[in-house]
């Protein structure tokens, strides 16, 4: 117990990997361990694509902002919200599914973060690395495409995974008390807000970012630089379209 305590709190993002491959045996062991999440009502509705072929990582490799450890990384796992298989199930057992709505996607997007996440941590515990890449749902009309993936599956995560070639630097983290709430949400001060992202702020990468960028606030970097209004809405209509296309909006 205290090993995966261990290994959580001092857990890095792993964006340079290895020649070293990852076996099957491993790779497989770690998917059973994923599989065992939890999951809503027992209906296991996602899917894992195991990518290894260096041509279909080229094809991703875009799709993923050329992020260089889609290539480099010996295995890219693309997790989805799948309804196809428990659709079929049902419908070769004379059940009609009535899964074809937002609410339905939104309840395998989670089995899917669940997985996604159980995976990450039985990777970290066997001395693997692994890079979560938020890209996926951006771009997830063109990862159907070169995935292959039927009506009734959206790809909403991705992560690379690998043997770590470096161990950097860690990230930082709120302190736990900027994103605890005991019994009921207390809504937070201007004082609050000072003090939860105070050291943050002062961080000597915060304020690289924010000179290089010719802003006045590290909040201006995220707001106009990262992750900007209009990018936010034309992904947010793209992927509405992408959930319509594959039959999750029909309510």
């Amino acid at each position: 117990m205290d090993k995966i305590f261990e290994i959580l709190i001092n857990r890095r993002t792993i964006r340079k990997y290895s020649e070293k491959d990852v076996d099957d045996a491993l790779l497989n062991k770690i998917l059973a361990a994923g599989i065992r999440a939890s999951t809503t009502g027992n209906m296991q509705v996602y899917s894992i694509i195991v990518t290894r072929d260096d041509e279909i990582k080229k094809q991703l490799l875009p799709l993923h902002f050329n992020q260089k450890m889609v290539t480099e990384a010996p295995v890219l796992l693309t997790f989805c919200a799948d309804f196809n298989r428990f659709n079929k199930w049902c419908r070769m057992r004379k059940a009609e599914p009535g899964y074809d709505n937002f609410l339905s996607f939104l309840t395998a997007a989670i089995d899917a973060l669940l997985v996604a996440q159980t995976v990450c941590i039985a990777a970290e515990s066997s001395g693997l690395g692994i890079c979560y890449l938020g890209t996926t749902t951006y771009m997830a009309h063109k990862i159907i495409e070169v995935l292959k993936l039927p009506e009734g599956v959206v790809p909403v995560t991705t992560i690379t995974l690998g043997w770590p070639a470096e161990i950097p630097e860690q990230v930082d983290r709120l302190p736990l008390d900027a994103v605890i709430h005991h019994e009921t949400y207390h809504d937070y001060s201007a004082e609050d807000i000072d003090r939860i992202y105070l050291e943050k702020e002062q961080r000597a990468d915060s304020l690289q970012y924010i000179k290089e960028n010719n802003k006045e606030t590290l909040a201006q970097v995220f707001t106009d630089v990262r992750y900007k209004k209009e990018d936010n809405v034309y992904f947010s209509r793209m992927l509405l379209k992408v959930l319509e296309e594959q039959g999750f909006m029909n309510q």
